[in-house]
């Protein structure tokens, strides 16, 4: 970490412990002043609740840091930002509402606790940590948008120097160059194989991989993107090594289809030491939380949609001849089969003809109402059954008919690793504009993103960002 990154996340970890003093005060007088909620059992001194004042605002600094909010790092998202602050802050609060639990049962005088002396209403937690949450994400966003002014104008911009020109590098110039908010200016490629001086999308061959040192001395490059391929393995190694002794920070870019696309652990056999290939993080306790939040949300959404649902089956009803839920067989889970609930979209026996074939634009098999339901993806919504049931998960790579999958195994590598987790309603890829008839190779790179970087956080990006994109996506017909 520079210097500079250091005293922001000091001057940030300041401002976020005053956040966390003034919001924790704010939601006392919210409480107990205002008088928009009803207090039956009395309002509390406010002098209990200053004296906790100075514990709680080192609270939410740390539940922040818990969480890594203070890592400074330009690609990640402002949704990413929001997330970060939301569960560094339910942290905040956890560790709070315990801390004063375990201090009034067990160091506060028993005269002083039935005076109510350092309790804390738990609706006051609850509004401490919307305060926080919506205020320190305001100040986030507030700076990173001052660093955004400033990148637009030139001023602090990374240099960047790619070694490699083949597909891998220019995917890499090409998002970089398109998400010119991030503070990032490409000065050029290095390259053995590359004879063409103008590289790509204007941006000049400086020279060979043998020439890096001077390369990075001359242009004054601040991080190297190493997006080789995998023969050259040995050049990596030497460059990575080059770039430590310039002080260069490296990023490799891999491959995601040439290599284990999966998370590898280190397990041990009396001594012997053993690398587990595609171990999937979502496990154990993570595969129970994740199972909760499930049911949760999707039999939470059932009830609270069942009037929508109705008048939706009773449209598809009404409007053509067959059953309201069309059910089909998918795979899932450890490749097991399992019949998905669909509002049924298209006319009856639609692929009596044709067998099974991929949904397009203007479609005939569709109804008319069925349209409608496709471009708002309202058709999935009886799929929270399968969630319930066991057979999805909110969150999880979109289930395939077995018949593609048998086409598919044979030819995307790695296609059946994404059946290690649970299908899900909605999706990493999805999410990012894969989803209908759109690329397998790259919906599986997504899938495995997915799989091996899963948190509760990221589910709860990706519910957010279908509400934001997919229900009005343009594949989806």
């Amino acid at each position: 970490m520079t210097r500079r990154a250091r005293v922001r996340m000091i001057i940030q970890s300041v401002i976020d412990g005053g956040i966390g003093v003034t919001m924790f005060v704010a939601a006392y007088w919210l409480r107990f002043e205002t008088g928009l909620i009803p207090a039956p059992r009395g309002q509390p001194p406010v002098e209990s609740y200053l004296q906790l004042a100075p514990f709680v605002g080192l609270l939410l600094p740390f539940g922040l840091w818990l969480h890594g909010a203070y890592r400074h790092e330009r690609i990640r998202s402002r949704v990413d930002d929001f997330f970060a602050v939301l569960i560094g802050g339910l942290i905040a609060v956890v560790l709070g509402l315990a801390g004063t639990l375990v201090f009034q049962a067990y160091f506060i005088p028993a005269d002083l606790k039935d005076r109510g002396v350092y309790e804390v209403s738990r609706l006051v937690w609850a509004l401490f940590l919307g305060l926080c949450v919506l205020c320190a994400y305001a100040a986030r966003a507030s700076v990173r948008s001052a660093l955004e002014q400033q990148w637009r104008e030139g001023v602090g911009l990374k240099r960047i120097l790619v070694a490699g020109t083949g597909d891998v590098a220019r995917h890499v110039v090409d998002k970089v160059l398109h998400h010119r908010g991030l503070g990032y200016r490409i000065v050029g490629f290095v390259d053995d194989r590359a004879s063409d001086r103008q590289g790509y999308r204007g941006l000049p061959l400086l020279g060979s991989l043998s020439e890096v040192a001077d390369i990075l001395r001359r242009e004054r490059i601040d991080e190297l993107y190493v997006a080789l391929s995998l023969d050259e393995h040995a050049k990596m190694l030497e460059l990575i090594e080059v770039a430590n002794r310039e002080f260069v920070d490296v990023k490799v870019v891999p491959d995601l289809m040439q290599v284990i696309a999966l998370r590898a652990r280190l397990e041990e056999l009396d001594g012997v030491p053993i690398i587990s290939i595609n171990d999937v993080p979502l496990q154990g306790l993570s595969s129970l939380i994740k199972r909760t939040i499930d049911v949760g949300i999707a039999g939470v959404s059932l009830v609270l949609l069942s009037l929508p649902l109705a008048v939706i089956a009773a449209l598809v009803k009404a409007t053509s001849p067959g059953p309201v839920l069309y059910r089909q067989e998918r795979m899932g889970l450890d490749g097991r089969r399992f019949r998905v609930y669909k509002f049924r979209s298209m006319f009856e026996d639609a692929e009596r003809e044709t067998g099974p074939v991929w949904a397009r634009r203007d479609d005939p098999r569709r109804t008319p109402v069925g349209r409608v339901l496709r471009t708002l993806s309202l058709d999935e919504l009886p799929q929270l059954w399968n969630v319930v049931r066991g057979d999805m998960s909110l969150v999880g790579p979109r289930p395939e008919r077995p018949y593609f999958v048998e086409q598919f195994r044979q030819r995307v590598p790695q296609y059946m690793l994404r059946h290690k987790v649970r299908s899900g309603l909605t999706g990493w890829a999805q999410v990012n504009g894969l989803r209908g008839n759109t690329s397998i190779e790259k919906r599986i790179e997504y899938d495995l993103y997915y799989i091996e970087n899963w948190s509760v956080a990221l589910d709860f990006k990706i519910m957010w960002m279908t509400v934001l994109r997919v229900f009005f996506h343009r594949h989806a017909y």
